[in-house]
This record gives C-alpha cells, sequence and structure tokens, in this order.
C-alpha cells in the first residue's frame, strides 16, 4: 500500500500539522461569535451553571485557562481563547455546525481545537479527569451528535466547488464534502499500490468514490440522510475482502487504521501500572474497568491502531467466534498526560494513556479456534469522537469481516487484547512498524496469525 502524504496534518488528520492553519480557523471562529453573541442552548446553559456552581470545577476550569502560557498568547499564535466564558461562547456556536473539509489542514476536532493549550495544563489535567464535568461534556456532544444525525447537518454534502459561503474573506477556506477537492483527499486515502490521484484528477476521484461506498450519486447528498450518515458510510460488497476465510488462525484487522503499538509478555502488559509517566505503558485493570475477566489477559498481547478523519469508521471482528459480554465505559473527553507537556496533538500523542481513561466500550469474544480462546476487541473514543456504538448483542455468532459496531462522527483508536499464552505473530509490512508515523492498514486485511 503506498502511503500518502500526510505531512499537512496531525496524527490521524485530525488536525492540521501547521500551528497557524489552527490559529487561523480559531482566530475565524472568533471573530464570528465575537461579532454576534447567540443564546445559549439548553446543554450549553447547564455546562455553565455546573462551572458556576461547583467549586472545585470552577476552580480548575478557571485555573486551566489562566495558566496557559503567555509565549502562546503571544500575536504569532493569533487569537486565544480568554476565559471559561469565552470557551462557552465558541462551544455555543459549535452545535449546530457540521465539519467541513480544508486542504490545508482539516480541523476535524473543532472543540479539541479549541482547548489546544489548556488541556495541556494542571488546572486541564485535574478538570477533564472530573466525573460531573465529563458527564456534563457527554451531554453536550450528544447534543452536537444529535445534530450531526438531522437533516440540517447535510449542508456541507453538496459538490460545489466553490469554498462555502462565509469564508471567503476569512484565513482559511472552507469546502463541501462532495465538492473535487475533498473527493482527490478522500480517495487518496484509499490507494493501495497505486499512485496518489493529482488534484486535477478529480473526474476519477468521484468515480471511486462511487463505486467504492454505497451511495446514489444521482440523488440530492449522494443519499447521505445527514453527516453522520456520510461519515460512517459503508463499502460496497467486495470492496474489502476478509483475508483468511475459512482459516482460523488468521486474524483481520479490525478497522481501517494505521499501526500505533504492539505490547507483548508480562514486562509489558500488566495488571496495573503508572498509565500516565513517559512511554505511557498498558494497565489492564483501569483499561478494563475491573472486568472479572482483565487477569487472563495479564502478559499477554496487546495490539493498539488509529483511525484517520477521512478513512472508514466502523468496526469489524478480528475472529470468528461467539459474543461473550459488552459494555460501553464512561471516561473522559478531553484528558491528556502530563508527560507530553503543551502538545499541540494532544490528545493523539497520548493514545496509551487515553486507554485507560477514555470512553471506551469493550466487546468479549470466544474465538472459535481454541488456540485463540477468549479475545478482546476496545474501541476508544477520542475528544469528540467518544459514540461507541455496539452492534452485536451478547451470546451472537460473529464472522470474522463482519461488522459489529462504529464509531459515530468518525474514528479514534482501538486496541486488540490476547490471552497470555496464544502464540501470535503479528504480520505488519516492513515499511510500516507501529507508531505515531504509520500508515493505514486496509479493515479486514490480514492482521497476525496464530501458530
Amino acid at each position: 500500500m503506498e502511503k500518502t502524504n500526510t505531512a499537512q496534518y496531525r496524527i490521524g488528520e485530525w488536525l492540521p500539522s501547521d500551528q497557524k492553519i489552527l490559529n487561523d480557523w480559531l482566530a475565524d471562529l472568533i471573530d464570528e461569535v465575537d461579532a454576534e453573541k447567540k443564546p445559549f442552548h439548553p446543554v450549553i446553559q447547564e455546562l455553565q451553571e455546573l462551572i458556576e456552581s461547583d467549586a472545585e470545577i470552577y476552580a480548575l476550569v478557571t485555573m486551566m485557562f489562566a495558566q496557559v502560557p503567555k509565549k502562546y498568547e503571544h500575536s504569532v499564535y493569533g487569537k486565544q481563547v480568554r476565559d471559561y466564558k469565552h470557551f462557552l461562547d465558541l462551544l455555543n456556536a459549535i452545535m449546530t455546525k457540521s465539519p467541513t473539509y480544508n486542504d490545508t489542514g482539516c480541523v476535524g476536532f473543532p472543540i479539541n481545537a479549541i482547548l489546544d493549550w489548556a488541556m495541556g495544563t494542571e488546572g486541564g489535567f485535574a478538570a477533564f479527569l472530573n466525573d460531573k464535568l465529563n458527564a456534563q461534556f457527554k451531554k453536550v456532544l450528544n447534543h452536537w451528535g444529535t445534530f450531526l444525525k438531522s437533516v440540517d447537518s447535510n449542508y456541507v454534502l453538496v459538490e460545489d466547488n466553490n469554498p462555502i459561503k462565509g469564508t471567503k474573506k476569512r484565513r482559511t477556506k472552507q469546502y463541501y464534502w462532495l465538492s473535487d477537492k475533498a473527493m482527490v483527499a478522500m480517495m487518496n486515502m484509499m490507494r493501495q499500490g497505486n499512485p496518489l490521484l493529482r488534484p486535477d484528477e478529480h473526474e476519477k476521484a468521484r468515480l471511486e468514490f462511487i463505486e467504492t461506498f454505497e451511495c446514489e450519486p444521482e440523488k440530492p447528498h449522494y443519499g447521505f440522510a445527514c453527516w453522520d450518515d456520510f461519515f460512517t458510510r459503508e463499502f460496497r460488497d467486495g470492496k474489502r475482502p476478509t483475508a483468511g476465510e475459512g482459516d482460523d488462525s488468521i486474524i483481520v484487522n479490525a478497522c481501517e487504521s494505521a499501526p500505533y503499538k504492539i505490547a507483548q509478555g508480562d514486562k509489558e502488559v500488566q495488571l496495573r501500572t503508572k498509565f500516565w509517566i513517559k512511554g505511557q505503558p498498558y494497565s489492564l485493570a483501569h483499561m478494563f474497568d475491573g472486568d472479572e475477566r482483565t487477569e487472563q489477559f495479564v502478559g499477554g498481547s496487546v495490539y493498539q491502531a488509529f483511525l484517520s478523519a477521512r478513512s472508514y469508521h466502523r468496526w469489524n471482528s478480528p475472529v470468528s467466534g461467539r459474543i461473550v459480554k459488552t459494555k460501553v465505559i464512561d471516561g473522559t473527553y478531553y484528558s491528556e498526560t502530563p508527560t507530553e507537556g503543551y502538545d499541540p496533538a494532544a490528545p493523539n500523542d497520548s493514545q496509551g494513556y487515553i486507554s485507560e481513561v477514555a470512553t471506551r466500550a469493550l466487546i468479549f469474544i470466544e474465538a472459535d479456534n481454541p488456540k485463540i480462546g477468549l479475545m478482546c476487541f476496545m474501541p476508544i473514543g477520542m475528544a469528540e469522537v467518544s459514540s461507541c456504538d455496539i452492534q452485536v448483542y451478547e451470546g451472537q455468532k460473529v464472522t470474522k469481516g463482519q461488522p459489529i459496531g462504529t464509531f459515530h462522527f468518525g474514528g479514534s483508536t482501538y486496541c486488540l487484547f490476547f490471552r497470555k499464552g496464544v502464540n501470535i505473530e503479528f504480520d505488519l509490512p516492513k515499511d510500516n512498524p507501529p507508531g505515531l508515523n504509520s500508515y493505514n492498514l486496509f479493515v479486514n486485511s490480514k492482521l497476525a496469525i496464530v501458530k
């Protein structure tokens, strides 16, 4: 598979790598909001009341904006979020906005972008571990998710090639997702040994999109009912064949994703560790939220991979077997490990850490292959992407490569767990070792083999 050029993006392509682009985007939003203050949506009003009525939360939220170093307020960084009230104004504006395409750097995590520096402060670290604050953020994100599932959200799903109205005089230009620019960008994520499409090959890109994804190009919005419908689009039959059908020794990639980390053995896969320290070791007791099956995986194998903003966002079963248990664990949304400091890519660079604290799901599968036995798939929400939608039930028989759930509004990161004693050998391309610079492997492609 050919590696795509992602230099203009941070890990997973959720935020631009060029800080100026992110600053310009934020400055545009600040200008828009400051020019016309709008009444708060009820869920934002609730968040304000929580902040102002709870002494601990008020202190932490006030502190996290005050603690942003002065050097990040310098003019080179553009306009900044002034305080929590200003943050609420900006958050309120996002509640009725769909993400747009930007060929100079996609801002797929708008709330993450607003909190970029505040997340890295001592106040931010403590605030985003607060259960009550996270519970209210869940309400906020659910409210936004409701908008993204409504017909009002599909205004960005048109073929118009012009910048979206209202952005021409701004610092950044935003485009529609069915525009020529976006089509080329999306299909370049799908290349497999083929040269990347040039910007002028947009007709070829559009044809490939139609042939690749379930859609109806003769209908408005290509038949997508809403933004969420577009972003959780499905492949047409045959576009992602399942590797090793009939061979239960072959484990397949559960998501269209890039390898992040492989940990194996007693030293790397422990029951409890200081997961917030440098290196972000795995701490199974926290990852599994104290599930009674946890100790079976101590000393075993953990594989973690991350999804990209413009990629496929559904989960497929890595093995054939029976669903033993499913569970969604409510967690944090904007917590990052302190060891990353003022990390402009947060929480992307904190992927090991967030596997212990972020909103996530557990799907335990008893594999048909007795050499695998019980294994676990754990999708992990990252920042705005925290809707883990499990679509299988306990006791259900699943086949390798079968859809089992999805992230709403894009992708995030996930882990596969195998018990100690399972002789598993991962089969990654030699030019694609796990890390923050790896590239996507196709969903349902061969990931590992059990000997």
